[in-house]
């Protein structure tokens, strides 16, 4: 496998490093840079930025105003986003429904959708997991029966990250209990506006509102929001599940924290040394390096393949697994050079003196507050239980 990148690929880097150098909002960089949560208005005028370039879809086929980017460009242009603390898009629409839509939606509907999530004037959230349905999503109970040219919709969906923002909503419903659970599960879009709709915010550990629990009570969907056919949303499900797991590795992104946490362990002392000089913090960074290395090559074969055709499969599950545990490897490494500043309590994030606490160094607590995010890594967009079973049975063929 040829690890270098070709002149025209260097050539492309440099472009988006310029975007983001002179054009990208410097308001939301430096907010992020504290710790501080976005806001609706910051992810939008984030995607709005990355649309005026024409690079807000770049996973999207160009007939439906993808960017025509190689898995390459694609790669590089995560990598300098990662490089400067930028934001992704807000996946739930450009990256899970969109590919859901366009595969799988009828003419209408792409007309009626997809114009709105390129361009960032609507604001999606993703309706799966249930309190009884979690990793185990084919059990879920949020039942739609049809009524003429309706589905009254009753249930209630949770863990939805960032439904408070949320214009629209793509639920997983059960329309059907015959045959097989995953048999009789369908692919619903609701407006969030529509009455019997109830949003409840979940307060993070770590002081953010990402989370939400929505209600759905006798709500009248029309059946022209349905995408695909009833009772086949699982095989679209697992279509977008396969994307939205391979979404997870920021690699650029780990890379930049390893070497923010190195320059840190020479400034924080223990014992009259710098943790630079103790062996076994040394050593659990070294460790580290190498998990992100094979991180980072597994990642590199990934594309390779993508470059020749090959669709994302159940190997994806592999780089789930591996992404999501560096990434809760790394963040332990930054509360333990924190040490009790590492402990600070932490309220709203939103405020911009959030941190601002005299006393304590600016990177501790964004690095408790990151800390505890991680943690729900190795359980959302499926358990790390879940994804050894499908490594196994898929892709080691076990029985």
């Amino acid at each position: 496998m040829d690890l270098a990148f070709a002149d025209t690929d260097e050539a492309f880097r440099l472009e988006v490093r310029a975007f983001f150098e002179t054009r990208f909002p410097k308001d939301i960089l430096d907010k992020i840079r504290r710790g501080q949560t976005l806001g609706k208005d910051d992810l939008v005028r984030a995607e709005k930025a990355y649309h005026a370039e024409g690079w807000s879809a770049a996973n999207w086929p160009e007939e439906y105003g993808g960017t025509g980017w190689s898995v390459t460009q694609k790669y590089i242009f995560d990598e300098e986003r990662e490089r400067v603390g930028a934001p992704s898009v807000v996946p739930m629409g450009l990256l899970y429904v969109a590919p859901v839509i366009y595969t799988f939606g009828s003419p209408e509907q792409k007309q009626r959708f997809l114009p709105g999530i390129l361009s960032s004037d609507v604001f999606w959230a993703q309706g799966y997991s249930e309190p009884g349905a979690g990793s185990d999503l084919a059990s879920l109970q949020t039942r739609a029966v049809r009524d003429g040219d309706e589905y009254v919709v009753n249930g209630v969906k949770i863990w939805t990250s960032q439904a408070h923002y949320a214009d629209w909503i793509f639920c997983l419903v059960r329309t059907s209990s015959a045959g097989k659970p995953q048999e009789g599960i369908t692919f619903l879009c609701m407006d969030m506006k529509t009455p019997g709709i109830t949003v409840r915010p979940i307060i993070g550990i770590d002081g953010s509102h990402y989370l939400n629990q929505v209600f759905f009570e006798d709500v009248r969907v029309p059946v022209g929001n349905r995408i695909g056919e009833e009772n086949k949303g699982w095989d679209y499900a697992k279509y977008l599940l396969t994307h939205e797991r391979t979404s997870y590795a920021h690699v650029a992104r780990k890379k930049m924290d390893m070497a923010r946490l190195k320059q840190l362990a020479r400034t924080v002392t223990s014992d009259g040394r710098s943790l630079a000089e103790d062996p076994l913090f040394v050593q659990k960074m070294a460790e580290a390096d190498v998990a992100l290395a094979s991180l980072e090559m597994t990642v590199l074969r990934a594309i390779a393949s993508l470059s020749s055709g090959q669709a994302p499969g159940n190997e994806s599950s592999i780089l789930k697994i591996m992404a999501t545990e560096r990434a809760q490897e790394i963040t332990e490494l930054f509360v333990e050079l924190g040490g009790l500043y590492s402990a600070h309590f932490i309220t709203d994030r939103a405020r911009p003196d959030w941190n601002s606490n005299s006393g304590i160094p600016d990177w501790a607590s964004p690095s408790m507050a990151s800390y505890l995010f991680t943690r729900a890594q190795t359980i959302y967009g499926g358990a790390t239980e879940v994804q050894k079973n499908v490594i196994a049975k898929q892709v080691l063929r076990l029985p």
